[in-house]
């Protein structure tokens, strides 16, 4: 009897981990991330059967707060596997085109500097449009309906912690972290 061929996992020599070609990947990360390393990575797990159309998008932490003064860190808390099946919802939603064939999305959370990578969004489809109409319908979601709860900490010493909504409604962080 002959036995099936495996296709070889490949693993990520510095995380350890294996890497896999899913249609959707989804990742919250509590350490710094390479954005580019992390396309390279995601490109070649397709096992070169890349889509014609690539958007990406890569967000970094501004290095002054949301009222214009000088940012120290953005500190991002979320509920853990809440968060990941909103995210997951979202991305389903926004990329639900047929002509979309994966998407990718790493988000930071904990203490983050400036200039250092918080998001990275990219879509891949069979054609430019859906990739670009869903990676920018994605990042929408994200910034108005993830579930994400920002301190921003001042170079002053002071913090600033609020959340906000799909309104900009400003939600006091104190509210949050009652047990």
């Amino acid at each position: 009897m002959a036995s099936a061929a495996m296709a070889p996992i490949q693993i990520d020599p510095i995380q350890a981990a294996p890497i896999q070609a899913e249609p959707i990947r989804i990742q919250l990360l509590e350490h710094a991330f390479d954005p580019y390393r992390e396309l390279a990575g995601w490109a070649s797990a397709d096992g070169g059967a890349a889509a014609p159309a690539e958007a990406v998008f890569i967000g970094r932490v501004r290095g002054q707060s949301a009222a214009g003064m000088a940012l120290e860190a953005l500190e991002l808390e979320h509920y853990p596997g809440m968060t990941e099946r909103q995210l997951r919802r979202l991305t389903e939603a926004c990329c639900a085109d047929p002509a979309v064939r994966q998407v990718l999305v790493l988000h930071r959370v904990g203490r983050i500097p400036p200039g250092e990578a918080i998001v990275l969004v990219a879509v891949r489809a069979d054609r430019r449009g859906p990739a670009q109409r869903g990676g920018q319908a994605l990042l929408e979601a994200l910034k108005h309906e993830a579930p994400f709860w920002k301190r921003e900490w001042l170079s002053d010493g002071d913090r600033k912690s609020t959340r906000l909504n799909s309104s900009h409604t400003v939600i006091s962080y104190a509210v949050f972290c009652l047990k």
